[in-house]
């Protein structure tokens, strides 16, 4: 089996599953991209086996310690090791993320399950080139179910692959219906937001829906509004959905419609709509904040924070005396200790004070690896006001 030699202090010495281009101290055997390859350390020890891709700066990707092909069986084995993990953490068992690239041992491979669909990202050349493979262990697995392929996320470039989106087995129509919280949503799976919802917030919604009673609420970058319906659902006294996406406000409507639910749905840039609010002297009770990435890269941290920092000044001005400010980041690059501090920094920037009551974290389904920081990138924060401070 062709492989490469690591550096002495190459990351993957260390427990992380990744090796850079910058790691390898030599190539042996040509392996071809895609390939599964042999990674050895200076001694000549086989410190596992790889997926291989020379056009990408990851240049191997471990996913075992011994020596293993990938192959039908394997991917039987490792899917139905994710599965059954995620049941014994009480995990909804057809809607969930069913696997999570390294934090499941499928490099690059995301399967998320709603019902008896199944949408799933290959984000690796080798897990591309195997998606046949993993589509019979699925089938094998849990039955004649529809898998749609979501490949349209832009990081699949740095693999050398195209974008694309298609129905890989079964039918699907152009949405289907799902239920959180006893709040109905549609979803699109072809053509919605990453698999078509945001599964990593669904065991939050009550949470937060939760101190939502008799409460003016107000959920920026509500999406397809789910902290807004749920919030609603749970006794809210008004509620408010912003988005500057107007597919989005469309989709919120529509389910608004068909909860009979109320809320009142903006169309505005979220920076945009608290500044005049601000000037209005608007005031909510329970506010929402749930962005998307400020950023990609850890070049663009700084900006991040400085834009994670004016949001939460202008949110912390609109609250309530006693209102309740539930925060959250998926910014990989923005660490728990950074994103709190920056929420610290805007309380000051707002002559505010309060009192943290719980700290979000990462959903059972999508599970963390010590080892490799990069299987972690949500956390979250609920904050109370505290009067006369």
């Amino acid at each position: 089996m062709a492989g490469i030699v690591v550096k002495p202090r190459a990351r993957i010495l260390h427990g992380h599953d990744w090796v850079f281009s910058s790691e390898v101290l030599k190539v042996y055997g040509k392996p071809a991209d895609g390939e599964v390859i042999s990674l050895k350390d200076g001694k000549d020890h086989l410190i596992g086996s790889a997926i291989y891709n020379s056009r990408s700066q990851i240049v191997a990707r471990r996913f075992s310690r011994r020596k293993q092909q990938l192959d039908l069986d394997f991917f039987k084995r490792r899917i139905a090791q994710a599965a059954e993990y995620r049941a014994r953490r009480g995990v909804h068992p057809k809607l969930c993320r069913v696997v999570w690239s390294e934090s499941d041992g499928l490099p690059g491979l995301i399967v998320d399950r709603y019902g008896d669909h199944f949408v799933m990202q290959t984000l690796t050349l080798a897990m591309d080139m195997r998606r046949e493979l993993i589509v019979d262990a699925v089938i094998d697995l849990f039955g004649e179910v529809t898998i749609i392929e979501r490949n349209d996320a832009p990081v699949r470039k740095a693999e050398g692959l195209e974008l694309r989106t298609n129905v890989l087995a079964g039918s699907v129509g152009s949405q289907i219906e799902i239920e959180i919280e006893n709040v109905r949503f549609e979803v699109d799976l072809l053509h919605g937001q990453k698999t078509g919802f945001y599964l990593d917030q669904r065991h939050n919604y009550a949470v937060v829906a939760g101190y939502a009673r008799e409460r003016r609420v107000l959920d920026c970058f509500t999406n397809q509004g789910a902290f807004a319906l749920t919030c609603a659902r749970g006794g809210a006294a008004e509620v408010t959905g912003v988005e500057e996406n107007a597919e989005n406000i469309a989709t919120a409507k529509q389910n608004a419609a068909r909860n009979e639910l109320n809320a009142r749905w903006i169309q505005q840039d979220v920076f945009q709509f608290l500044r005049a609010s601000e000037k209005a002297g608007a005031q909510y009770d329970l506010i929402i904040l749930d962005p998307p990435s400020f950023t990609k890269t850890r070049s663009g941290l700084r900006d991040a924070l400085r834009g994670y920092r004016e949001l939460h000044m202008r949110a912390f001005k609109l609250l309530s005396k006693e209102g309740v400010l539930a925060t959250f980041s998926c910014s990989h690059h923005v660490s728990d200790t950074a994103f709190f501090q920056t929420i610290s920094d805007a309380l000051v920037d707002a002559r505010r004070s309060a009192r943290r009551l719980r700290r979000f974290e990462q959903a059972p389904d999508h599970p963390v690896l010590p080892t490799i920081p990069e299987t972690e990138y949500f956390k979250g924060f609920l904050l109370e006001m505290m009067p006369g401070r």
